[in-house]
C-alpha cells in the first residue's frame, strides 16, 4: 500500500503567511497532500511541535514534499541529519526550489548526500550574508538618524488613555502619531488580551 504525501510548512513567525509555501506545493503535486503539517517557529532548532508531530506521524513510504531546504532546517547539520533519519525510515524528502528529491533507500546515496550538504550550505550562506546587509543597513540608519529600532511598546496607562480618546472620536491614527508609534503597534496594544484589563 502506497505511503502518504504530506505537505510540510515553516514560516517564522505568527504574523507570516504560509501560503506562497502551500501554493507551491500544491501546483507541484497538483493536488492536495494528505496531510498538512505546518510551524510558526524559526528554523534555528528542530523542536518544533508541528514538525516533531510530522516525525511522529510517518510511516514507511510516505513522501515529504517542502517549498526549500531551509524551511525544513537552517543548517547543514540538522538537514542532513533530519533527511538521513527520514530517508533510514523509508520516507521519500522532496525539495521544490532546489529541485532535489531524496529517495527511501535506508542506504545514503553519497551524490545525493553531498548535493544536500552543498545546496543546504549555499542556503546558510545566503542567510548569513542577508543578515550582514541587514545590519550594514541599519548601521547607515542610525548614522543618518533615521533609524528608530524595535516598535515601542505601550504600557497599560497609555493603552487605558487611547481607548478612551477611541472612545470620543479620536481617530487612532492620530492616536499613534501623537504616541510616536506605528498605528500596528496601537491596533496590537488595543486588542492584546493584557491590553484588555
Amino acid at each position: 500500500m502506497p505511503g502518504q504525501v504530506i505537505g510540510y510548512v515553516r514560516v517564522s513567525t505568527v504574523d507570516q503567511n504560509p501560503d506562497r509555501q502551500i501554493i507551491a506545493i500544491q501546483a507541484a503535486l497538483g493536488s492536495e497532500p494528505d496531510r498538512w503539517f505546518t510551524d510558526h517557529s524559526s528554523g534555528g532548532s528542530t523542536d518544533r511541535p508541528a514538525l516533531s508531530a510530522m516525525l511522529t506521524h510517518l510511516r514507511d513510504q510516505d513522501v515529504i514534499v517542502v517549498s526549500s531546504m531551509d524551511r525544513l532546517a537552517r543548517s547543514v547539520v540538522d538537514l542532513d541529519q533530519l533527511v538521513s533519519r527520514l530517508t533510514a525510515r523509508g520516507v521519500t524528502v522532496r525539495f521544490l526550489k532546489e529541485g532535489l528529491s531524496f529517495q527511501a533507500t535506508g542506504k545514503a546515496d553519497p551524490l545525493s548526500v553531498f548535493q544536500l550538504q552543498v545546496m543546504g550550505a549555499f542556503a546558510q550562506l545566503e542567510r548569513a550574508l542577508i543578515r550582514d546587509r541587514q545590519r550594514e543597513g541599519i548601521d547607515a540608519a542610525r548614522a543618518r538618524g533615521v533609524y528608530r529600532g524595535r516598535a515601542r511598546r505601550l504600557n497599560g496607562a497609555q493603552v487605558a488613555a487611547a481607548r478612551a480618546e477611541i472612545s470620543t472620536g479620536v481617530p487612532k491614527a492620530v492616536i499613534a502619531r501623537r504616541l510616536g508609534i506605528a498605528r500596528q503597534t496601537l491596533y496590537d496594544a488595543l486588542t492584546t488580551p493584557s491590553a484588555a484589563g
